[in-house]
């Protein structure tokens, strides 16, 4: 495998990382657009809270599916195709809820979105890498991270203010999003292919879940740590707004999107912050200012204050954030070159996990409890689940970190 194309680009014009760390963002945008939307459809179509998490979860379930199917197809394809692919996914996505008609236009939305997502998580990142110069290597890490993050967050945030402040709250957040893909898959179209082989191209084989004995050590807390921060990201980009519109009658559309896009914020500035403490010490730390964060959404519900939903948001993004870059840093330093890329997909896999069973879970715990009870349980949960691994890292710190 070559990148003599990379090397050619310094010396053209081609875009460069920076170009495709915002082709990532434009694709990872379109994965959370809807989250702020949820009441709305809820008021159009009529489905409990069960529904708006399991119309969420199966977003996990692509993201889950295209992970172990495809997850080193670029490895093979190059990377524009699987990039294109993967934003062509995104536009059927918007395409979908464009003229959304029911429940059936949601659910496939949202599977075609958690394909795109699945494909773009490793791809962009790998593209961006490839791309960038030896000396910035660091900083394009960073462009990649803050791409993922960014655009989760910037999802929320620009279909929050459309829907409450421009006409078509259904329709034109897609709209402009549909107009973004147009742009990002002219950028791919000019990016440099990173990825060339020499004799027979490789077959194309489905990755599957691989956890090697050398990564074993520290695979079980970096991935709990990662279920247990991906949950709170879960949690509110399926249920935020109806916490703030039920719970704490906060109903302008948004401000659901800026809480949202504060919970990522966050959690970029946390994944920023690892580099400086180190993954060792991020892990365990991440783990405490996460139970902090949890606890203060819990308290925020219970008192039903606002304010304390922000600071917890803030502050759970950024243990969030730190864990999981440091999970992250951990298993792909302990896996053996010739398995890590299923190690770091079966990494991911449990992560998404995260975002969707405890999510559904409060889905329906909300159908009895109501959705202020069921958030409590859930912060309660999470709690004792991130305590749990705190404690195991603080005390059984795996040699590998």
């Amino acid at each position: 495998m070559a990148r003599s194309d990379a090397e050619r680009h310094r010396r053209g014009r081609r875009p460069g990382y920076k170009s495709a760390a915002g082709v990532f963002a434009v694709g990872m945008l379109g994965t959370t657009l809807p989250t702020p939307l949820y009441g709305l459809y809820r008021e159009r179509i009529g489905f409990s809270e069960l529904i708006v998490t399991v119309v969420f979860a199966v977003y996990a379930v692509g993201v889950i599916t295209a992970l172990l199917i495809a997850g080193g197809f670029s490895d093979v394809l190059g990377r524009r195709p699987v990039l294109m692919s993967a934003l062509g996914l995104s536009a059927l996505s918007a395409l979908c809820f464009l003229f959304e008609g029911g429940l059936p236009l949601l659910y496939t939305g949202r599977v075609l979105s958690g394909f795109s997502a699945g494909l773009l998580s490793g791809t962009a990142t790998a593209t961006v890498l490839d791309l960038a110069p030896p000396g910035l290597r660091a900083r394009a890490g960073l462009a990649a991270t803050a791409a993922n993050m960014g655009g989760l967050g910037l999802g929320p945030l620009l279909s929050g203010f459309l829907a409450q402040y421009a006409p078509w709250p259904l329709e034109l957040p897609f709209l402009v999003h549909l107009a973004l893909l147009a742009v990002a898959m002219a950028v791919t179209c000019l990016l440099p292919e990173t990825v060339r082989h020499v004799g027979p191209r490789p077959s194309l084989r489905p990755q599957g879940m691989t956890v090697p004995p050398e990564v074993r050590g520290v695979f079980p807390s970096s991935a709990l740590a990662a279920f247990a921060g991906f949950s709170l990201l879960g949690l509110f980009t399926a249920v935020a707004p109806a916490f703030l519109a039920q719970t704490l009658g906060e109903r302008n559309l948004a401000v659901a999107g800026a809480v949202v896009f504060c919970v990522f914020c966050a959690s970029t500035c946390g994944q920023l912050l690892m580099g400086r403490i180190g993954a060792r010490g991020a892990l365990t730390w991440g783990c405490l200012v996460l139970v902090v964060g949890l606890l203060l959404i819990g308290a925020s519900l219970f008192l039903t204050s606002l304010p304390v939903l922000l600071v917890g948001a803030a502050t759970g993004g950024v243990g969030q954030g730190m864990s999981f870059r440091a999970g992250l840093t951990a298993v792909s330093s302990a896996a053996p070159q010739e398995h890590r890329g299923a190690t770091i997909s079966a990494f991911f896999v449990v992560a998404y996990v995260g975002i969707s069973l405890p999510v559904v879970g409060v889905g329906a715990l909300a159908v009895t409890l109501g959705v202020r009870d069921a958030g409590m349980v859930f912060a309660c949960c999470a709690v004792l689940l991130v305590a749990a691994v705190g404690i195991r890292v603080r005390r059984r710190p795996p040699r590998e970190l």
